[in-house]
């Protein structure tokens, strides 16, 4: 779990997972129609905002702008002259944003789109304004609603795409230190067997280890009448991804009643893969492995104590000394002017510019610099206290 957030298993509300990203598949979306289904939607929607109002942070990760370009021009899957991926994307993606922004307003809701692409995510920059911008939104109650930019993300582009809205939510999951992980989809998990053709198959409640045997039983032929780009296989690429950060993830049917209120509150839904890895422990080990550091901020005893007492971010106040060169997204040491290390935490600002605004209020960071990228020289989520 990331810092600056209630833990899982808060039993004040009756949550045991605070922070979720909820995948929905195209299936799901239209009902298994060529359009979205509203009625589908809204009760997604609904679900949503009970979790909100009972204090829990949700992230969509959404497919269906595909399905919503194809109903918005009228074109059938399979066509002969069907506009591209990237066109349909593009006309289908207002439509999407429009239909749930009208869903949750009846909610008093307010929703943010985030566009991203694997380039996004794998630019130090580009990963740390994404996490800070989602984590803020988070932070306002706004629910987040995110998808690949599949206009510009496409396979002519190397290393652009991420192919599917699977991976793209486990990629999210990570980025934001997410309790769970749903990816809801138009069947129950993963099944012993394809159960659309064998009666046989019966549900696996529970993963703990994904290893080849349970990879090749997500590799079964997919649903002949598919509309997404993922299948089983990347919904447990995903899982491998997410509970290797540290994430809970299940795999379970959209359209179970009041499905992601009882994931929230610990229910057993679907098949279940545990985290392999605390979520705490495996931010504090890639930080705490000094790999990423480039350099130190020394800072003053106010400061100090801040951050170890008060759960604070490092604020350019109390900055006293900047020491080697880094760039904005690096890892640095936070250390007290005898040497003790207080902290490791990821940068806002690479060090020419800290070193202009130590010692400065955070008002004044744009005036010295003629830029801001926050008031914070490192964000409380971006940090780890020793």
């Amino acid at each position: 779990m990331g810092t600056g957030k209630k833990g899982a298993g808060d039993a004040s509300d009756g949550l045991r997972y605070r922070r979720i990203v909820a995948k929905l598949g195209t299936n799901l979306l239209t009902a298994g129609g060529e359009q979205l289904d509203l009625a589908m939607m809204s009760s997604l929607v609904g679900q949503v905002a009970h979790l909100h109002q009972e204090g829990a942070e949700v992230i969509l990760v959404t497919s269906g702008a595909i399905a919503a370009g194809r109903q918005q021009l009228n074109a059938s899957k399979g066509q002969r002259d069907a506009p591209s991926r990237p066109v349909l994307a593009a006309v289908g993606q207002s439509h999407l944003m429009q239909s749930y922004d009208q869903l949750f307003s009846w909610h008093g809701i307010v929703i943010a789109q985030a566009l991203l692409s694997r380039r996004d995510l794998g630019d130090r920059v580009g990963y740390l304004n994404a996490r800070n911008t989602l984590l803020d939104l988070l932070e306002l109650r706004v629910v987040p609603i995110v998808n690949e930019n599949d206009v510009v993300a496409v396979e002519e582009i190397e290393g652009a795409r991420i192919g599917d809205n699977d991976n793209l939510s486990a990629l999210v999951a990570n980025l934001v230190d997410a309790d769970l992980l749903a990816l809801l989809t138009d069947t129950a998990g993963l099944h012993t067997a394809d159960p659309r053709l064998d009666k046989k198959a019966r549900l696996i409640r529970r993963v703990e280890r994904i290893d080849e045997e349970i990879e090749q039983l997500a590799s079964g032929p997919s649903h002949p009448g598919e509309r997404g780009t993922g299948g089983m296989t990347t919904k447990i690429e995903a899982a491998k991804l997410a509970t290797a950060g540290g994430t809970t993830v299940v795999i379970a049917a959209g359209e179970e009643k009041d499905v992601l209120p009882r994931l929230a509150q610990g229910e057993e839904i679907g098949t279940v893969f545990p985290p392999q890895v605390d979520r705490m422990e495996s931010r504090k080990r890639w930080m705490l492995s000094r790999l990423a550091v480039r350099g130190r901020i020394i800072v003053d005893a106010g400061a100090a104590k801040a951050l170890r007492e008060g759960n604070k971010s490092l604020l350019p106040a109390g900055v006293k000394a900047v020491e080697g060169d880094f760039e904005r997204g690096d890892g640095v040491d936070i250390c007290t002017a005898e040497g003790e290390r207080v902290a490791c935490g990821i940068v806002n600002y690479g060090s020419r510019e800290v070193e202009a605004i130590r010692g400065l209020r955070s008002e004044r960071i744009e005036e010295a610099l003629g830029h801001e990228y926050g008031a914070e020289v490192v964000h409380r989520n971006n940090l780890v206290v020793l």
